[in-house]
């Protein structure tokens, strides 16, 4: 199976690719595993112009497409987002607004695939899980209207700094251990 692992922050090195490597450890044997960042692309905003409504194509030229062929390729899609003011970080949700030729709630819509699960991992500085389930709510918010299948999530407070993921390496084989036998 292959499993995409996306990092949601426009951080390449801190806490949440941090994050990204140790599920990528716990997860390599078992899964063929692409990671990618969201930062890495070039989106633009959607201009809201609905012509994606009739034809399910989007009239932007970037890199969005580029970041759904790797949803299509995956069977497992596991999206890890740290809290930017208690949501997503922009990057991450400027590309879910491009996405709306995929989403059904419109027809036509495009099809990135059947079967597909999605996990979700939230992480925060501050101590209330509260935020954590808010960024986990949009993310499977998003993974419905894709129709991928949200399976599992993990909530991560207290993180600032790559060394905070240390001491949680446990909660977090524990949600790499759900994913394996899911």
């Amino acid at each position: 199976m292959n499993v995409l692992l996306i990092n949601c922050s426009p951080v390449k090195n801190g806490a949440t690719a941090e994050i990204i490597n140790v599920v990528n450890s716990l997860l390599e044997a078992k899964f063929d595993i692409r990671n990618i960042c969201i930062d890495d692309y070039e989106i633009k905003f959607c201009k809201g112009c609905r012509v994606c409504h009739k034809t399910a194509e989007c009239i932007q030229n970037d890199d969005a497409l580029n970041v759904v062929k790797e949803f299509c390729w995956a069977d497992i899609i596991i999206s890890v987002a740290p809290s930017y003011w208690a949501d997503i970080p922009g990057q991450f949700k400027s590309f879910i607004d491009r996405c709306t030729p995929w989403c059904n709630t419109h027809e036509p819509h495009a099809i990135i695939g059947h079967g597909k699960k999605g996990y979700s991992i939230a992480l925060r500085t501050g101590p209330s899980i509260k935020e954590c389930n808010r960024i986990i709510e949009s993310i499977e918010h998003f993974y419905g209207h894709l129709e991928i299948v949200p399976k599992n999530s993990l909530g991560l407070c207290s993180i600032e700094y790559k060394g905070d993921i240390e001491n949680r390496k446990n909660q977090i084989e524990k949600f790499c251990n759900i994913i394996m036998n899911d």
